[in-house]
């Protein structure tokens, strides 16, 4: 049973950190949306406008996929607490979590794909 706390403690462990991460990518997307109506707002021109609406776009997209994930992280941790520590050790929440790991993987390389593409717009037309 001790070996199955531990175990269910490292799981917990690594969606709560998922979870703060994502919680910062979103309110990192609103600042950058923020930076974004600074630069609609300087009227630059259609050269500036087109990325623009396009990374706005992008944000939305990537709020709703950090949305999703935030409510897999909360299903699976109502998984772990509703465990049964009497079960043996069969990797079932494990395995579980290896979809959600790939996509949290996924997801944090798009994210810093989309964020270096922001930052080097804003450095343009900021």
């Amino acid at each position: 049973m001790q070996t199955k706390v531990l175990y269910l403690s490292d799981l917990r462990f690594n969606l709560e950190t998922w979870k703060r991460e994502l919680r910062f990518h979103f309110n990192e997307m609103d600042t950058f949306q923020e930076k974004l109506e600074e630069i609609a707002a300087r009227e630059h021109g259609m050269k500036a406008m087109k990325p623009l609406e396009v990374f706005q776009n992008r944000i939305m997209l990537e709020k709703s996929a950090i949305s999703k994930l935030l409510h897999r992280i909360r299903n699976k941790m109502v998984n772990i607490n509703n465990a049964d520590y009497s079960e043996s050790i069969d990797g079932r929440l494990q395995n579980e979590q290896y979809p959600l790991k790939d996509d949290m993987r996924t997801y944090i390389k798009m994210h810093y794909d989309l964020k270096e593409e922001m930052m080097d717009y804003f450095a343009k037309w900021l």
